[in-house]
């Protein structure tokens, strides 16, 4: 018989560096975006390529009109890259 274990994969949400436990609320202008999954960038909420050799990806997101958005910074999110709450669990 053997042991499962209940550890998450190097590259989900549980292992991501938890940035903040409030989302960010900034005004972005129409065009793609690459919101860091891994909470190693040092540019965040968005992608500097701090996740190189971790197995996490950015997730690019495009913006149409411009708007105000929270996007989350706790990387626990089930809706990224937008705060959905899950921080109030951290």
């Amino acid at each position: 018989m053997s042991e499962s274990t209940n550890n998450p994969a190097p590259n989900s949400p549980n292992n991501a560096k938890i940035v903040d436990k409030k989302p960010i609320v900034l005004e972005l202008e129409p065009k793609t975006y690459y919101w860091c999954t891994c909470g190693e960038s040092t540019n965040q909420p968005y992608c500097n390529g701090a996740h190189k050799g971790t197995g996490f990806v950015p997730l690019p997101f495009a913006v149409t009109e411009t708007k105000k958005v929270a996007l989350c910074l706790c990387k626990q999110t089930g809706n990224a890259p937008f705060c959905d709450g899950a921080h109030t669990k951290l």
